[in-house]
């Protein structure tokens, strides 16, 4: 029973999710260099099928894992996304001012320091969204973990931040990470979606039949080259917030699906996709522009987009400061913004098909965001001891 209660007490924890994907590429890591490496590449390179009458999906486990269960990931970053616009921090614009510019700035600046190493190199260039993303999970983790001195306002100021910068990745995914475009299997994707709106239409409280068009719905626009993903945030926004009955079956859903996400779907995605192979690798790896241009940007681009982005619209009196924070704390959640890990992982993922670039993706998205948690909860440690 003891061991029981510990159980309880760590995943009630705000910090258990960061800790568990930590844990999950720390584990990664080693079973890569391990005498295991090979039974890992392999059972992540086994094909998996389903099948009718010959026709069906047929993809190894590590892509069943990137388009599916990361679907279900997206699926319930819609929902979040929903809620937050319909009665969260999303609804009122003013709210949404500060941190949407940050976010804004989170994104380009570190999309700009990955260009301005990899702008000229027709093979890299097209991994310039990788540290432009946030990982929710992990900063919020950490974040947690520096303790009750950082405002609340802090927390919602991140918080709405991530969730932005989440938004504008779903957005860079869907405008230009889409394969060849087949337009019959994007046409016929457009039943569900109307099944889907009729549903939603009659605030139905029945969630089963919503999940079955969100299935078909996925297959149709994996078949179509639009990225999968893509298919959980559509079938989240068909959800209802009320039902007939006045119920919520949103609520209801992200309520339920928020454990299986945060502590079984991302670590499962991070030990598939953390697993950096140090052998062979070199210190010319370390430091090549693709590197090099991951890790700048999380570390470098997300804290001058961030901080700087705040401190102009403070400054310039278009947006207060968050409630009860000064300047040392905002640029340690700027930090902390530079935690890009699963979203930078899974970008980097649909960039390049090469297992040596994947490699060295892994090599700057990992050091980048150890060195961005350790930052920023330093910075904001400090400051809580000051005070």
């Amino acid at each position: 029973m003891t061991l029981l209660r510990a159980f309880d007490r760590f995943f009630r924890h705000e910090a258990a999710g960061g800790i568990l994907l930590m844990a999950s590429a720390l584990l990664a890591l080693i079973v890569a260099n391990s005498p295991l490496s090979g039974a890992y590449h392999d059972l992540l390179s086994r094909r998996l099928e389903v099948l009718f009458d010959g026709a069906g999906l047929s993809k190894p486990l590590i892509l069943w894992i990137n388009d599916g269960l990361m679907a279900v990931f997206f699926f319930l970053i819609g929902l979040e996304l929903k809620r937050e616009m319909l009665e969260g921090k999303l609804k009122n614009p003013r709210d949404v001012v500060l941190p949407g510019v940050a976010a804004l700035g989170g994104m380009a600046v570190p999309a700009l320091v990955y260009l301005a190493l990899n702008g000229g190199n027709p093979v890299t260039v097209g991994g310039w969204a990788i540290p432009a993303a946030t990982d929710i999970a992990f900063a919020l983790g950490v974040l947690a973990l520096a303790g009750r001195s950082v405002p609340p306002s802090l927390k919602v100021f991140l918080l709405t931040l991530a969730i932005l910068d989440d938004l504008g990745a779903i957005i860079i995914i869907a405008l230009f990470y889409t394969a060849e475009l087949k337009t019959d299997y994007l046409a016929m994707a457009l039943l569900p979606l109307a099944a889907l709106w009729g549903l939603n239409r009659r605030g139905t409280h029945r969630v089963a039949p919503i999940v079955l068009l969100g299935v078909v719905l996925w297959v149709l626009v994996l078949k179509s080259g639009v990225h999968a993903t893509l298919a959980g945030v559509a079938t989240a926004f068909f959800v209802p917030l009320k039902d007939r009955h006045g119920k919520s079956p949103l609520h209801a859903v992200e309520h339920g699906l928020s454990p299986y996400v945060l502590y079984l779907i991302v670590p499962v995605f991070a030990f598939a996709n953390a697993g950096v192979v140090l052998k062979g690798l070199t210190w010319g790896d370390v430091f090549s522009p693709l590197t090099l241009g991951i890790a700048l940007g999380l570390i470098a681009g997300k804290q001058a987009g961030v901080f700087g982005a705040t401190w102009l619209m403070v400054r310039s009196g278009l947006a207060p400061m968050p409630a009860g924070a000064d300047w040392m704390q905002v640029y340690g959640i700027a930090c902390l913004a530079g935690i890009g890990f699963t979203m930078s992982l899974f970008i980097g993922s649909l960039s390049f098909a090469d297992a040596a670039l994947m490699n060295e993706v892994r090599v700057g998205v990992l050091a980048a965001s150890a060195i961005s948690a350790v930052l920023g909860y330093g910075v904001l440690r400090r400051r809580a001891t000051r005070r």
